[in-house]
């Protein structure tokens, strides 16, 4: 299993951090609260201090036992031998955090802690013990506790890993970025995979010149410890009695070699530029001592400029900044005009770019005026921050589209000529003779519908919604849209329903969707749902292949392939949006497994998330062949195993870089360590005779089926479904991993009775999308993990 390390982060960074661990080769990594812990060989942690990004703190646990009291805490320290970590002579340092009944104070558990060492030594040694520094000492002891338990651990770290070395505290600007939040941003707003494709770097308020300077290290494939690790003491581990120079000597020489091959890189094909700047001329002063400092003035440029007078450098690329935030009231109006300022210079000088911008609260990072691809919390220091990521458009925030129906409109308007005028005096004059024939209750109803989701659309940044699902009894249909497309779903009509009204009620229904979208007859999709057997609604519905079955849609900052025309279902499933969202979120790091996989939407986001392996399974070749197609477009590579009954294996080693990397490197042309599986198989019988484990498993089989495809009789979710989960959870779900089960079959019903030795989550209501909630009855998802002790 290998030695137990937990490694601190800023709240907010643990899911990256989480990803950047597994790439560095930590193993059975989990997420807590600020931080992540991970179980190797020494060589890993040392090599996490050296390369880790995002970390703060890198800590060896020496112990773990009871603290109850100070009594039994104090027990629990001298259960280490501490003269392996520290001689006599030496000095040390007590950080200690956490609290219970009995231990209130945090400084008398650290003074606590001391004691319990040098009482140690005392006794062990004559009266002689180690002395106390709070500066530079030899070993500095980490003792975190939890209710009535203790860890006690050794911080291999020395000063915080976010101080690279490259920064001096004598003279810097006001506020300065810290080093690890930057890297955080940019690995937020992939600027890795950005770099890799030949993107330029602009950060217009850099201050101090952290952002391009960290830019530059993850384009140049500089190790963020480097620095450190050629001064005296750079690291704690350094001082350590229990150091093994050895190994740390041959991580910081290929630690220098990769350094050297990365800028000679650079320097061999010149042509994305990485720049910052700053109004103020101090700053640039200050910004160009630390590019000096980190010997980056070959590749990063620091310039004085003003915010109106910036300009891309290149055709695409990224622009990341931290906008001044403000405390007070006046503060923070000038802050948000600032970034107001901001989004238009984005607009007028950036089409084509990204942005990344950290901000003091939504608000203020909504003065952008763009809506978010994806948006999170960074804690910068004490202050919770908005980060959000967007894609540059070039439209200004007058002309951008104010409600869902404008944006239609706006799409319909970029048509050909011939399209557009597939809407003119025919389709009008239908949707008034619609309207006259009763369809303006239904037509109101979609405007209404239209107003409602609209703002919620322009801020999440996503263009597939459901505009109607069967709201009105005497329109029993499914409006969808996907970008400038509608796909219209008829629910079978009742047998007692005249065909010839039934036929005209849909017409209309066309008519009045069509005129109230501005969209033209040919991008109207129509399908008649009816009851499925087994497999028949993933089935393809017509023969032969058209060029435009498939088009590409966003969700966030995802792109995915779907098919109005020839199957059923489209590809995306709308309603598990912020169960997608929720995937990401917890994958950083984690082995996924994706069952009854689909399209791979999932695991899509499982990668995109820090995910650093996958296996993707489902019986249909058609739609592995689409969930790669799925990977590719975002930038991901994943093996096609066409055998149907293979049992899994063990994922593949991570790419032992740090995450920030793993989009790029999985992507490149002739890279055999891919890491991602797409396996053909019935999904019952392979998990009945797969091996391995994996941390975060997605669970989505199908209401029912009767396809002998499947190998077995019938399969039923409601009837069927324990003993699914109980073998899964048993066969394939690894210690502290999380298993997320759904369905959409009506008024299911989870049989709790049966999951012992289960912990169960209903997140139903929690992951059901604003757009979707007539389908509540049918939305169903389920977090599971093994009991603690069971």
């Amino acid at each position: 299993m290998g030695l137990a390390f937990f490694v601190t982060t800023p709240r907010g960074m643990e899911s990256l951090l989480a990803g950047e661990l597994k790439s560095l080769g930590a193993g059975h990594v989990t997420q807590s609260r600020s931080g992540a812990s991970f179980k190797g060989p020494l060589e890993t942690g040392y090599r996490v201090c050296l390369w880790s990004r995002l970390a703060t703190r890198v800590l060896l646990q020496l112990a773990e036992g009871p603290a109850a009291d100070a009594d039994e805490l104090y027990a629990t320290v001298q259960s280490v031998d501490w003269s392996h970590h520290l001689g006599v002579d030496g000095t040390l340092a007590v950080n200690f955090t956490g609290s219970n009944e009995a231990l209130r104070d945090t400084q008398f558990g650290a003074v606590r802690v001391k004691d319990a060492i040098v009482d140690q030594f005392r006794t062990s040694r004559g009266g002689a013990r180690p002395s106390v520094s709070t500066h530079h000492p030899d070993l500095r002891v980490n003792a975190h506790l939890v209710r009535r338990r203790v860890a006690v651990s050794l911080d291999l770290s020395g000063d915080s890993l976010h101080r690279r070395g490259y920064r001096t505290d004598k003279v810097q600007v006001e506020a300065p970025l810290k080093e690890n939040l930057a890297a955080a941003m940019l690995v937020f707003a992939a600027w890795p995979k950005e770099a890799a494709g030949g993107g330029s770097f602009v950060d217009p308020l850099c201050g101090s010149g952290t952002l391009p300077i960290e830019a530059a290290m993850i384009t140049a494939d500089i190790a963020p410890g480097l620095l450190r690790a050629g001064a005296p003491g750079g690291f704690g581990l350094l001082r350590w009695r229990g150091h093994d120079d050895v190994v740390w000597s041959r991580l910081v020489e290929e630690a220098r070699e990769r350094r050297a091959a990365g800028l000679g890189r650079l320097a061999a094909a010149p042509g994305p530029r990485i720049l910052g700047s700053d109004a103020d001329p101090r700053a640039v002063r200050v910004a160009r001592a630390c590019v000096a400092r980190a010997g980056l003035e070959d590749v990063v440029t620091i310039e004085a400029g003003r915010l109106l007078d910036l300009r891309a450098p290149g055709a695409h690329g990224l622009l990341a900044t931290n906008v001044p935030y403000g405390k007070r009231l006046g503060e923070r109006a000038e802050a948000e005009a600032l970034t107001r300022q901001l989004g238009e210079r984005l607009r007028e000088a950036f089409p084509g770019w990204h942005a990344a911008v950290l901000a003091g609260d939504r608000k203020q990072a909504e003065a952008t005026g763009f809506p978010p691809l994806r948006h999170t919390t960074l804690y910068n220091g004490p202050i919770a921050c908005t980060l959000g990521y967007y894609a540059v458009d070039g439209v200004s925030p007058s002309a951008a589209p104010r409600s869902a129906r404008a944006a239609a409109r706006s799409s319909a308007r970029r048509t050909s000529s011939a399209t557009r005028g597939a809407t003119g005096t025919e389709g009008t004059s239908a949707a008034a003779s619609a309207l006259a024939g009763g369809a303006e209750q239904l037509a109101n109803r979609i405007r209404k519908n239209l107003r409602r989701l609209s703002r919620e659309i322009r801020r999440d940044g996503f263009n597939c919604y459901r505009l109607y699902d069967a709201d009105l009894p005497e329109y029993n249909i499914v409006v969808d849209v996907y970008g400038d497309w509608v796909h219209v779903q008829e629910y079978a009509a009742p047998a007692e329903i005249d065909p010839g009204k039934a036929r005209q009620r849909l017409q209309d229904a066309l008519s009045v969707i069509g005129a109230a979208l501005n969209v033209p007859a040919e991008r109207i999709v129509l399908k008649e749902r009816r009851r499925q057997r087994g497999r028949a609604q993933y089935e393809r519905r017509r023969t032969g292949d058209r060029a435009d079955s498939f088009l590409m849609v966003e969700e966030d900052d995802l792109t995915y392939l779907v098919n109005l025309h020839d199957y059923l279902d489209t590809g995306l499933f709308l309603d598990q949006r912020p169960t997608r969202r929720l995937v990401r979120t917890l994958a950083g790091g984690r082995r996924f497994l994706n069952l009854f996989a689909y399209t791979g939407t999932m695991t899509v986001n499982a990668v995109t998330g820090g995910s650093p392996a996958s296996t993707t399974v489902d019986l249909s070749l058609t739609y592995l062949q689409w969930a790669q197609r799925n990977l590719e477009a975002n930038g991901f590579r994943a093996s096609l195993e066409r055998s149907r009954m293979r049992p899994a294996e063990r994922p593949a080693p991570a790419d032992a870089r740090p995450a920030a990397a793993h989009r790029q490197s999985h992507a490149e042309a002739g890279d055999p360590r891919v890491a991602h599986r797409l396996v053909q198989a019935d999904c019952l019988s392979w998990i009945a005779e797969a091996e391995g484990e994996y941390d975060l498993i997605w669970l989505d089989p199908p209401t029912f089926s009767n396809s002998k495809r499947m190998g077995r009789a019938t399969f039923d979710v409601q009837r069927d479904h324990a003993d699914l989960l109980r073998m899964t959870a048993r066969r394939l779900l690894a210690p502290g991993g999380i298993l997320l089960f759904a369905t959409n079959r009506r008024g299911f019903k989870l049989d709790h009775e049966k999951l012992g030795g289960l912990t169960v989550e209903d997140l139903s209501q929690a992951t059901l999308p604003f757009d979707c909630t007539r389908s509540a009855n049918r939305h169903h998802v389920f977090r599971l993990e093994h009991n603690e002790g069971a």
